[in-house]
């Protein structure tokens, strides 16, 4: 959800998201002298207002660690700010004040009021849920500072720490709960629960499809399976409650990489899909509550049927040569919908060039957060002309070319770094199957998400030539549906924030303080930068 406002030469805009706010706002020219920053109030429902709170200080203050102030007294020196503290299906009313004054005497001027209200976690036709993962490992400790002599024990003895439920529960953000839930939909005999997946390990979840099955309802899995490979042992491992007309091995060289499921009304014998839970989470421990994933949930029986399609032929034994010529026939690249599902392998690329096309012809920006080596010419398509005028934010899992601080000045990219602190050190990542140590696991593009027609490409695919010419994968565009966009994007520049301070740290130099005057503001209005780009499309300007 999408509101805007304007008071007194402040403009302001905020995108909602389901457990996320991201707020942008502008000034006008001759609103800049003395401009000392923002503050920023927040009401929840018809709750009393609150200052939300950073952690900066004036210059030649004297640093205090853990420190946070009010921003009506260390206003932000900055022109967009995100909300995390945010429930779904929840009313919100935030106010931006533009700052004036001293730092001794700031003065807190009227400004633009918006309400939004937060995407629903269960009920619309598209819910989308991101767990906290890797991201959230600061707010992790300050929550949970009671566990933090288990996780000193499991680092030492090098295990897996043992995290009481309540902090399992608040890094899923919802995720583990709503692939239960949906498994749980399977209520008897009259429903079907067809199941793809590339690494099935999380106890809960297999103990939940166990129980479908229990209960009466038709419960199918196609899983990843490989000689000799030690993901096919964990998969059939958990899947051994299930009977062997219930599941199948999808044997491939490559990787069986979907992560969904369909649900089905049965009714003299046939089904008819009615939903399906997508996007790159996989039925683990680590993809649960570590990397950073998305369940994507759609409560339409033609998109569920476009996936049960699929399983139904995977189900019949077909192996990749017939799986890529049905997918070329079935499954044509459609660019110009409101929604396409999407399959591989597939032959040509077409995918990727498709995904790269829809890059390419940006408008206003390119955010994006990908895990693996990308394709080279969709690599080359989110990196752009050097010094174009397309706003490119993107975070990756993995170095390449788009990491660090880049020289084209209209583009912003970085890596998931390291440290030597932080949520990464308490869960340990499963590698079985995969390269490299994977914080990010999303594969996410966010097309023109400042505009009134944003499209979103989301899924599985790895957005590699593996991933198209190779592995089993899905994935959905989504066009001209900014609510959709606000769930994804605004998730997405969570991400990028975190980790770009993580890299900027890991690079040195003094601690941000802020500015004693209105100085802070002059990078923001150097005409063709990407500071000045960020001001004005994420506060809703003229992209030019």
């Amino acid at each position: 959800m999408r509101a805007t406002a304007a008071v007194g030469g402040t403009q302001l805009k905020a995108y909602a998201g389901t457990s996320g706010v991201l707020l942008a706002w502008n000034v006008e020219p001759d609103r800049r002298d003395g401009l000392l920053g923002f503050a920023i109030e927040r009401k929840v429902g018809d709750g009393a207002a609150e200052w939300l709170t950073g952690s900066l200080d004036f210059e030649g203050a004297k640093p205090v660690a853990g420190s946070s102030f009010p921003s009506n007294q260390r206003p932000f020196q900055r022109f967009r700010w995100s909300d995390y503290r945010v429930h779904p299906d929840t009313a919100y009313a935030y106010t931006v004040h533009p700052v004036y004054g001293t730092p001794d005497e700031p003065k807190v001027e009227p400004g633009p009021e918006v309400r939004v209200r937060s995407a629903a976690d269960r009920g619309g036709r598209h819910t989308i849920l991101f767990n906290r993962a890797a991201a959230a490992s600061q707010a992790f400790s300050k929550k949970f500072p009671e566990v933090e002599r288990e996780l000193d024990a499991a680092r030492r003895e090098r295990r897996e720490p043992e995290l009481p439920p309540a902090a399992l529960e608040w890094l899923s953000r919802g995720v583990l709960e709503q692939i239960l839930a949906f498994i749980d939909r399977a209520g008897g005999p009259d429903w079907g629960l067809d199941i793809a997946i590339y690494e099935y390990e999380h106890p809960e979840i297999a103990a939940a499809v166990a129980a479908a099955h229990d209960r009466g309802a038709k419960v199918r899995v196609i899983y990843h399976a490989k000689v000799g490979d030690e993901q096919t042992a964990i998969n059939e491992k958990q899947l051994s409650a299930l009977p062997r007309e219930a599941k199948r091995g999808r044997v491939t060289t490559r990787i069986f990489h979907h992560k969904y499921a369909v649900l089905s009304r049965i009714s003299d014998g046939q089904g008819q899909p009615v939903a399906v839970l997508c996007g790159s989470t996989n039925f683990t421990h680590n993809g649960v509550y570590r990397q950073a994933n998305v369940v994507h949930v759609v409560e339409d029986s033609a998109v569920a049927t476009a996936f049960s399609g699929l399983f139904e032929l995977l189900w019949s034994g077909a192996d990749r040569g017939e799986t890529r010529r049905f997918v070329n026939h079935a499954n044509p690249m459609e660019l110009t919908g409101p929604l396409f599902v999407g399959f591989s392998p597939r032959s040509g690329l077409k995918d990727l060039d498709g995904f790269s096309a829809l890059i390419r012809d940006a408008r206003r920006d390119v955010l994006f957060c990908t895990a693996f080596k990308l394709y080279a010419g969709l690599e080359e398509a989110l990196l752009g002309e050097p010094g174009d005028p397309i706003l490119r934010i993107g975070v990756q899992n993995t170095r390449s070319k788009l990491t660090g601080f880049h020289r084209d000045v209209t583009a912003s990219f970085t890596a998931a770094a390291m440290l030597s602190t932080g949520l990464e050190g308490f869960l340990r990542e499963s590698t079985a199957g995969q390269r490299g140590n994977i914080l990010i696991h999303t594969k996410l593009v966010v097309i023109d998400f400042t505009s009134d027609r944003p499209i979103v490409i989301s899924g599985s695919h790895n957005l590699s030539k593996s991933a198209s010419e190779g592995n089993d994968e899905n994935f959905l565009i989504m066009r001209d549906d900014p609510d959709i966009a606000d769930c994804y994007g605004v998730e997405l520049m969570r991400i990028y924030d975190h980790y770009r301070f993580r890299w900027s740290s890991k690079q040195g130099g003094a601690a941000p303080r802020l500015a004693r005057g209105d100085s802070w503001a002059d990078r923001y209005f150097v005409p063709d930068t990407l500071p000045w780009r960020d001001r004005r499309l994420f506060a809703g300007g003229a992209a030019r």
